[in-house]
């Protein structure tokens, strides 16, 4: 098997960023680990669509946009009305418009791309939304850099409340399962459910939906 090939690498907020291509899948790696790739993608979309189902309007926000799974869902139903994604890095939202092949995705109408980092996105912001999908770690215990960690606190479980409209609901993707996380959402959220999905290795991806 060829290694994969450096398509390109940027310096991000999460360190060094690189874009590589592996026989007809594109990963990106931050400082040589490992955080998405276009293989599957079940879990992403699961993320938008179990929120979808739902949520009580159209307004979808989605946190992260990695290699566009989550969009690409948001945009295929029906329900979905708004989009904004939020994502920090440049680079990523640069080689979605370009290799990644999002372009498309990117200029829909429905679509607006923030390019910001979530957490002081959703401080400064007082828009309301009927999905929150959020999608920017390894998970709440494994997070890309320290200042996210503080999303899944009790405090950053609060806010991410109040940026729902009522009835609205919050999603999270996690690679991993974390007690203390499940806890601390039933602590805020009135109704917690969460979704595995089987992986070809290791523990399975974790969806956590909130209402």
């Amino acid at each position: 098997m060829r290694a994969p090939k450096i398509i390109d690498r940027a310096d991000g907020a999460c360190g060094d960023l690189v874009l590589r291509r592996a026989a007809d899948h594109y990963e990106i790696i931050a400082d040589g680990m490992f955080l998405m790739d276009t293989r599957a993608g079940q879990s992403e979309r699961l993320l938008v669509r179990a929120a979808a189902s739902r949520m009580p309007g159209g307004r979808v926000l989605i946190g992260g946009l990695g290699v566009g799974f989550s969009l690409r869902e948001a945009l295929s139903l029906p329900r979905v009305s708004e989009v904004v994604v939020v994502e920090r890095e440049p680079a990523v939202i640069r080689w979605n418009h370009g290799p990644l092949g999002n372009a498309d995705a990117l200029t829909d109408p429905r679509t607006h791309c923030v390019e910001a980092d979530l957490v002081a996105w959703l401080a400064a912001t007082d828009t309301r939304f009927d999905a929150l999908c959020l999608d920017i770690d390894n998970g709440p215990d494994w997070t890309l850099s320290p200042d996210n960690a503080s999303l899944y606190s009790a405090d950053g479980l609060a806010l991410l409340a109040r940026r729902r409209t009522p009835g609205g609901v919050l999603s999270i993707w996690s690679a991993n399962a974390s007690a203390s996380f499940l806890s601390r959402l039933r602590s805020t959220f009135q109704h917690v459910e969460v979704l595995e999905v089987p992986v070809p290795r290791g523990e399975p991806d974790v969806v956590y939906l909130a209402t």
